[in-house]
């Protein structure tokens, strides 16, 4: 049988993208993307700048609706791997494309998991997160000597309780919580916060404190909170 593969393309500059991430695009018949129509996502936007001859590959749209309804949620996730497991009976591989890394926060793994239970093979390719990335850009390290690294999805109800945990907290996919968040951020002793938004892409824009922080900013902004003053 075929092969599913979890392909991460990195933060969103495709020069980041690994040598076997384009590989395996390349070898691949079939490109999925989470969406359900309109535009073509991100991640294949950034594969196709690394592979320019995925455009003429299918590609399938995997319905993956933003929702927290668990029911919602999983009847998508099933039918995405129903037509996962199509292709790889044809004996097509399928490279499902994701930004960042597909273990990190990624729709691809609720995929992965499904079709490994229903006896298809699957493989995840790593990539670069957006917070290494967000780093890189800020030339600072996440994390140093007994630093603990914490990374939060901003956009539940747990941020308050962990914008206080020790080290350093990186913040993902606020989303219409970035107000709230930037409130909590803003209160916070003896803090350095920075987020970079659409890190690595065309319209990236760098905020180097709580304040700068635009409520309005985008899926793909990062926020990383560090203490001041803390020991090396």
């Amino acid at each position: 049988m075929a092969k599913l593969y979890g392909i991460g393309t990195g933060p969103g500059d495709w020069e980041l993208m690994t040598l076997k991430a384009v590989r395996i695009i390349k070898e691949c018949d079939i490109i999925a993307v989470p969406g359900s129509g309109g535009t073509v996502n991100a991640a294949w936007e950034t594969a196709a700048k690394a592979v320019p001859e995925i455009r003429n590959k299918e590609i399938i749209r995997l319905s993956m609706p933003m929702t927290r309804d668990r029911d919602i949620l999983e009847e998508a996730r099933e039918r995405a791997a129903d037509t996962v497991m199509k292709f790889l009976g044809e004996f097509k591989d399928v490279a499902f494309l994701t930004l960042g890394d597909p273990s990190v926060y990624s729709t691809y793994m609720y995929v992965h998991e499904k079709v490994r239970k229903r006896g298809g093979e699957a493989e995840m390719i790593p990539g670069i997160p957006s917070f290494c990335a967000v780093a890189a850009r800020l030339g600072e390290s996440l994390t140093e000597a007994h630093m603990p690294l914490h990374i939060i999805p901003a956009s539940y109800k747990v941020t308050e309780e962990c914008a206080k945990l020790p080290g350093t907290r990186v913040f993902m996919k606020s989303g219409r919580q970035m107000g709230r968040l930037k409130r909590i951020l803003a209160e916070l002793p003896s803090a350095d916060v920075k987020m970079v938004e659409n890190c690595g892409m065309d319209n990236e824009k760098v905020y180097l404190s709580a304040e700068e922080i635009d409520e309005n900013a985008g899926y793909f902004a990062t926020v990383i909170v560090k203490e001041t003053g803390e020991e090396k």
